[in-house]
């Protein structure tokens, strides 16, 4: 059995009571931390928490080399542990597909998502979310411009836009970074840049933070340490105004 434990948004204190019960009885224990991580813990501090040991997996583990945990699915029970809930991210979706082809059996075990709690931080309605992006770090050569057509796109439907902040080895993209990268991704095809923005550190933890405003004014805003996400709004409906007014300086 492979069965897929979502970690929920920032520690430990996450987990459901039946992902902790599924870890610690598992034979074999995966982390990948690409997709997200939990910023409140570390791997030293899982393993004596799951009384387990965890093999922490690369993005090329899971997407190119999956053999190693199907095969030990194949043989006993093993769990697959991911930040926020395991089925967010396209991946890991593709890690069961294989899975059932190879004839291995798989389960899910859900938790919180930040796709699901930027709307209790923010107010925004989640029905009103259109297609998410992913804003990366730019590198030499490569400066990608679909996160600012996805925005622009969902703007021209009245619907907000959901933005993921890069996550790296060594680094975590912060939200004014984010802000300049998709101005000057607007720059570069001629669109407007977004009038608004809602930003959203730590997620989970016990001191979030929560702003919105105007590009130039999250650019000066202390977000803190990561993880930061960011929304783009589209036209607020009067409650969704008046939650963030209350709860993030609209």
């Amino acid at each position: 059995m492979l069965t897929f434990v979502g970690l929920g948004l920032y520690d430990l204190g996450d987990i459901s009571l039946k992902g902790l019960e599924c870890v610690r009885n598992a034979d074999a224990v995966y982390l990948e931390a690409y997709t997200s991580r939990l910023m409140g813990t570390d791997v030293v501090e899982m393993e004596a928490f799951f009384e387990n040991e965890i093999r922490v997996l690369s993005r090329e583990d899971v997407e190119q080399n999956p053999r190693d945990i199907i095969e030990r699915a194949a043989r006993g029970r093993v769990a697959f542990l991911t930040g926020g809930d395991p089925m967010v991210s396209t991946t890991h979706a593709d890690l069961r597909m294989r899975a059932a082809a190879a004839g291995v059996a798989t389960s899910i075990i859900h938790a919180s998502s930040i796709s699901s709690a930027v709307c209790g931080l923010s107010g925004l309605q989640n029905y009103r979310f259109g297609k998410s992006c992913s804003v990366p770090f730019p590198a030499k050569g490569w400066f990608p411009t679909a996160p600012v057509e996805t925005i622009a796109a969902n703007l021209d439907l009245n619907l907000h836009t959901l933005v993921f902040l890069d996550i790296q080895m060594d680094r975590y993209m912060r939200i004014p970074e984010a802000i300049a990268i998709i101005e000057e991704m607007a720059a570069k095809r001629g669109i407007e840049p977004p009038a608004l923005y809602v930003g959203i550190a730590r997620a989970g933890s016990e001191s979030p933070v929560v702003a919105a405003g105007s590009g130039a004014k999250l650019k000066e805003t202390q977000f803190g340490p990561p993880l930061h996400a960011l929304v783009v709004p589209a036209d607020l409906h009067p409650m969704e105004r008046e939650y963030l007014e209350i709860f993030a300086g609209l």
